[in-house]
């Protein structure tokens, strides 16, 4: 079994969906948990409506699942074929970290929203919340106290994944029970922690679509945007891969028993290079040709994932967390679980891999 936890980012969140469609088609991933925030959130819950639907009529669920994703991305295509108005609410969409001349309750009085309608025809939240064991965990953002907020089960809904996918530049706060929400992405990109604290397994694959290393010093306005934009929606990720990293060693030197945490396995497909001929500014578009062409390396990314690293989920991760995601500060490790310095950290623990609730 396998958690999948899905970055946003967008039209090229059609990188996570080839990932996504090359697990599914290869038969043997058996998805536990899946979480998203904004593309990630959508890419989540279409997977899961699909393997949900299916199932439960007798159908291969990976199929319905695989059929879902396609049809939400074809819908998403559709949306950037057409007229100039559509064109601008595609764009509203997948807008990226923009700062328009006027609020969204000036433009946007209506609270227009072509995420609304989709996630309606397509979706079926009733299906994924009545499911036993595919678990699903879509984030969003407080906007209040900017605290994280992860929305699953009954939770879960289209006003939910739409709060996971509101920038606040392009769209009025999407409320929830009488409290406003912005995109997950500002908080929890992807959520980690009720991957790790919710289900059973130990192995994480991250589908990275933001890429963390830029060979390059941004100059450009644009290119200063674009490189903005990367570290702010990446800056909770490293917070979490920290915190795994650091309660794997925690286990590993004795400091914490195995049966209050667990040792989680990180894995990775990373968008990397199929990402460099687009700036992340192409995000808020809608594509047909860019969106095919990330789907086919997402696809090619995922089968090669499966081929050289399959062998190693249930015994070892395959993502250096210290090398990747770490910098050159060293938090010392407890070396004595009876320790007073190891007693200090078990409070927190806890509460690092608690789940957020509205």
């Amino acid at each position: 079994m396998l958690n999948l936890a899905l970055q946003g980012g967008g039209s090229h969140g059609a990188f996570t969906w080839g990932v996504l469609d090359a697990l599914l088609a290869d038969g043997r991933i058996q998805p536990e948990g899946l979480s998203g925030a904004s593309a990630g959130a959508v890419n989540a819950v279409a997977l899961a409506s699909g393997w949900a639907t299916a199932e439960a009529a007798g159908r291969d669920p990976r199929e319905g699942a695989r059929a879902a994703l396609r049809q939400v991305w074809e819908r998403v295509t559709a949306l950037g074929s057409l007229g100039v108005l559509q064109q601008q609410l595609t764009r509203m969409l997948w807008g990226g970290l923009e700062f328009p001349a006027v609020s969204p309750y000036q433009s946007n009085p209506l609270g227009l929203n072509p995420l609304r309608d989709l996630l309606n025809q397509e979706i079926d939240f009733h299906a994924i919340a009545a499911h036993r064991e595919l678990k699903v965990f879509v984030s969003a953002t407080h906007v209040h106290t900017g605290k994280a907020v992860v929305f699953t089960g009954r939770q879960l809904d289209a006003s939910a994944v739409m709060a996971s996918a509101c920038l606040p530049m392009l769209f009025q706060a999407v409320e929830i029970d009488g409290q406003p929400y912005w995109d997950g992405g500002f908080s929890l990109n992807p959520p980690l922690s009720p991957l790790i604290s919710q289900c059973r397994t130990a192995d994480l694959m991250l589908v990275q679509i933001n890429p963390l290393n830029r060979g390059e010093t941004p100059h450009s306005s644009p290119e200063i945007r674009d490189r903005v934009n990367e570290l702010m929606f990446n800056a909770s990720l490293l917070t979490q891969m920290r915190a795994i990293d650091f309660i794997n060693r925690l286990i590993a030197d004795g400091a914490v028993a195995h049966d209050q945490c667990k040792t989680v396995r990180v894995h990775r497909v990373d968008a990397g290079q199929s990402l460099d001929a687009y700036p992340s500014s192409s995000r808020a578009t809608a594509d047909g040709a860019m969106i095919a062409k990330l789907f086919q390396a997402g696809s090619e990314a995922g089968q090669a994932w499966l081929q050289r690293h399959y062998a190693a989920i249930g015994h070892h991760a395959t993502v250096d967390i210290r090398h990747d995601y770490l910098d050159d500060t060293r938090m010392e490790v407890p070396r004595s679980p009876r320790s007073p310095q190891g007693w200090r950290f078990r409070p927190w623990l806890g509460r690092l891999f608690r789940q957020s609730r509205p």
